[in-house]
């Protein structure tokens, strides 16, 4: 089953699930043995995240945490960790990641990575500055793909 994992550091990795036991290679591709939350942004994707990756001090993942804001149209609670995200069928179970959901993973990643390091010559002005930044950048991304 297609699935995409974000790092805290905007990389985008690809990832090939077992259809018999996919929550199994989810936990372990966002490092949770025990709980992982499912995030609900997009009608067609779904996106695993850490249960307890804030509490446990992971890094905040800013390319999940824009794209699932741009999904959802408003900045979201900041998300932790890795996190890896699948298709969704009409009935909410996990399913391969359609073409479209991907191009945005992608597109909204490299758009994070980009604007980190723009960010090291001319950090913004505020942290409310990056965050409407963050969220003009993905919601074109978005818009742009569809």
């Amino acid at each position: 089953m297609r699935a995409l994992r974000i790092d805290p550091d905007a990389t985008v990795t690809d990832l090939n699930l077992p259809e018999t036991d996919a929550q199994s290679a989810i936990r372990e591709h966002v490092g949770s043995p025990e709980a992982v939350d499912q995030g609900v942004y997009h009608r067609r994707a779904v996106l695993h995240i850490h249960g307890n990756g804030r509490s446990f001090g992971l890094p905040q993942n800013l390319a999940a945490w824009a794209l699932a804001s741009a999904w959802r149209g408003m900045a979201l609670y900041p998300l932790a960790g890795p996190i890896a995200i699948t298709g969704r069928t009409e009935s909410g179970e996990a399913t391969a990641l359609d073409d479209d959901p991907a191009q945005h993973v992608q597109g909204v990643a490299q758009t994070v990575r980009e604007t980190m390091t723009e960010w090291r010559t001319r950090p913004p002005a505020s942290n409310e500055a990056a965050i409407r930044e963050l969220l003009a950048y993905a919601g074109l991304d978005i818009a742009s793909s569809r």
